[in-house]
This record gives structure tokens, sequence and C-alpha cells, in this order.
């Protein structure tokens, strides 16, 4: 039994050990710890203004640097696309100004948008498989070579075809059969048409909606979204495939690529990235300048994944000199180009 006396003795060395305390943090400490502390004090907020300057000077460069990108791409891009005719499909819904942007890059470079289509969610929803199996037995006949291939593979290779395929005997002329393609797809929702075509397109420009804030991965509502993700990206290949088999050149574009998104599957995929073109952060000027000169570069038969990305093939895809277009129609002289080139045509489709 702890008796009186140890009470006493522990609450004197308490009150001692607390006098003791007051007297050195009134006293002779009293300096050397105001001191210090002011000094800490003093010395965090100097770095913290030096910070802010440099922050200050880096937003400063930036926007200087910015500035001058966007004042350069009109010369950089000026004429590379000469006369070519592009396709726009949005894979999804692509913010308006950022598209502005990048057709805006591609007048610069002498190119013109023929037909801009956005597809509907139906065309990647694993529920809409019978939807889309219905809409690609109606197009099989109208598809060259797809009569063995899979659901997917002939709605791709049905827009594609839409877009792209022209008259034989007259090149400035899409063909019947490219016509009722678009209208069966928009029929059946799988796609909207933004812009009505005219024209064949020479060239297929995809664009990649800007990435959604989704649920963590290791959540099972995460899980899911990264299955339907992988799911749609899988059939956005076959398309930007299509795309390209089927055009003179196609490219994929988008935002910074985010993991799992096209662009990132695209170039993770050795043989995918063989074939297929693609440029990433078209939400600042030097991606959207890199848009047309991918696309020429594609027509030169130069493949590449432009950006800043880890697995990027360059920056900047390269300069590319290509010929001018002649759209002379087969058997035809030059000289009567565009007189009678519509004269008894058939509607022969071609293949890019």
């Amino acid at each position: 039994m702890i008796d009186f006396r140890y009470h006493i003795v522990s609450l004197i060395s308490v009150f001692l050990a607390l006098a003791v305390g007051i007297i050195l943090g009134a006293g002779p400490l009293q300096g050397a710890i105001g001191d210090q502390l002011t000094g800490q004090v003093e010395q965090l907020r100097l770095e913290r203004n030096e910070l802010r300057d440099q922050l200050d000077a880096t937003n400063l460069e930036a926007a200087d640097n910015k500035e001058f990108i966007v004042a350069a791409g009109p010369q950089l891009v000026d004429g590379s696309l000469q006369d070519r005719r592009v396709a726009v499909v949005d894979l999804g819904e692509v913010d308006g100004d950022r598209y502005e942007a990048v057709r805006e890059q591609l007048e610069n470079a002498g190119a013109s948008v023929v037909g801009h289509v956005r597809l509907g969610a139906d065309w990647t929803a694993e529920t809409q498989q019978d939807v889309r199996k219905t809409a690609a037995t109606e197009v099989t006949n109208l598809v060259p070579g797809v009569d063995e291939a899979g659901t997917d593979e002939k709605l791709a290779a049905a827009l594609a075809t839409s877009l792209t395929a022209k008259q034989l005997t007259a090149p400035e002329a899409r063909t019947s059969e490219a016509v009722l393609i678009e209208q069966k797809l928009a029929d059946a929702k799988l796609i909207e048409v933004v812009q009505p075509q005219d024209v064949p397109a020479d060239v297929v420009l995809l664009l990649e909606p800007q990435p959604k804030a989704v649920p963590a991965a290791d959540t099972t509502e995460g899980a899911s979204v990264d299955e339907a993700k992988a799911y749609a990206v899988s059939i956005e290949v076959l398309l930007a495939q299509a795309a390209q088999a089927r055009s003179e050149g196609a490219l994929v574009a988008g935002s910074t690529p985010v993991p799992g998104d096209l662009i990132s599957t695209i170039t993770a995929d050795g043989d995918l990235a063989a074939v297929l073109s693609t440029v990433s952060g078209i939400e600042d000027a030097p991606g959207q300048i890199s848009v047309p000169l991918a696309l020429a570069a594609r027509l030169g038969d130069q493949v590449g994944q432009y950006g800043f990305e880890e697995g990027a093939t360059a920056v900047i895809p390269p300069a590319v000199q290509l010929p001018p277009v002649d759209r002379t129609p087969p058997g035809v002289p030059e000289s009567t180009s565009g007189t009678d080139a519509t004269a008894g045509s058939t509607d022969t489709p071609t293949e890019g």
C-alpha cells in the first residue's frame, strides 16, 4: 500500500518542475527561444515569397510560350494539307471549342472539313449489341469485303466507307451506297450527322472526347466502369483500323492520355502503333497544330504517336511535302476534269 508521504513527495516534485520551467522560460531562455522562433518564421516567409515569385515567372513564361506557339501555328501548318478533304468522327461528346480550334488548324493547313458525324452511345454500349447487329445486317451488302466480319467490324467498315467512298468515274461525288449507309446508321441512332457531307473525304480524323472523372478502380463501381471502358475502346480500335484501311489516311486525336483510353491503348500496342497515328494534348495549341501535320505525315506513309506522354514517338510530327491533289477520273484527260467528270458515272466505290 502506498503511504501518504509518497503522494506528498510526488506533488512537491511536480510543482518544483513547474516552477523551474516558469523561471527558466521567463528568464535566461526567454530571449533565445523567442529569437529562434522569430528567425524560423522569417525564413519561412522569405522562402514562400521566393517560391511565389518563381511560380509567377514560370506562369508568365508559359503564357509567352503559348502565345508564340499560337501565333506561329498558321505558318507551321500552312499548305501541309492543301486541298485535302477531311471527315471528322467524334467518338463521343467532344468539346465544341476544342473541335473549332482543331478545325481552324486544318483550314490553316489548306484542308476543308467536308463531313462531321458523332458516334451515339449505342455504338460502344455492351447492352446494345442486338441494335448493332441489326444495323450491321442492313448495311453488309453495301460494304465490300465484310461478309465474314463480326458485327462491330462491319459497322466500322460501313462508317469508313460512307465517309470516303467515291465514284470511280466521278471522284467528286459520293457513291449511292455511301449515302445510304450514312442514312441507315443515323436511322439506327448509331451516329448523329453533325455536318452533312456532299463530297467524299480523303482522310478521316477521329476525335476522342475529353476524359471524365471515374470512381476508384478498387471499388465495385470503378471496376464496372473500367470494364465498360475497355469494351468501348476495343470497338473504337476497330473503327480506327477501318478508317485507315478505307481512306488515304486516318488519325486519332484527343486530350492528354489517361490509362485505358484509345490513344494509350494504341501507343501501348506495337501492332496498332505501327499502323495508327495519334496526336494527344489537343486541349492546347501544340496538340491542335500537330493534327494537320500528323495527317499530312500519314498521307506520306509516316506513322507516329505525337505528344508529350511516355511512349510518344515524337513531340511534333515531321514535315512532309505532299504532291498536289489530282481528282481527274480514270481515263479522262486532265484538261476536261471537273466538266464532264460526272457524266455517265457509276456508283462503284473505291477503298482508301
